[in-house]
């Protein structure tokens, strides 16, 4: 699936099933909230913190709920672009762009990467 067919395929879903958008600042909202539970596992999965015993995600040390996270993250970063009007994959290639033009040395030249 390419990034347009997937806002193409959010937007579907929201008209046939979500009867509308929430507000911009709702999903703004929604979006911090959605990236706060993915950085719970991960702060569990790769950092110091510690999986609660009841905590049923514990028992594959949180693979699955950190692919579900993810595209819970990317489902409401859809929801914006599509009602801000925004293509993300010319947005993508934009900032491809840039950052090869401004870092294209950057790195390879730091020495704390080496």
């Amino acid at each position: 699936m390419t990034i347009k067919e997937a806002q193409e395929r959010v937007d579907a879903w929201i008209k046939e099933y979500g009867v509308r958008y929430f507000g911009e600042l709702t999903n703004m909202t929604v979006l911090t909230e959605e990236i706060g539970e993915m950085a719970r596992v991960m702060a569990r999965r790769y950092g110091e913190q510690s999986w609660k015993a009841s905590d049923p995600r514990a028992a594959d040390n949180g693979a699955q709920a950190l692919k579900e996270e993810m595209a819970d993250v990317l489902w409401v970063l859809l929801c914006l672009a599509n009602q801000t009007g925004i293509d993300l994959t010319e947005a993508l290639e934009q900032s491809i762009e840039k950052k090869t033009n401004r870092d294209k040395t950057r790195h390879i030249n730091n020495p704390k990467l080496q």
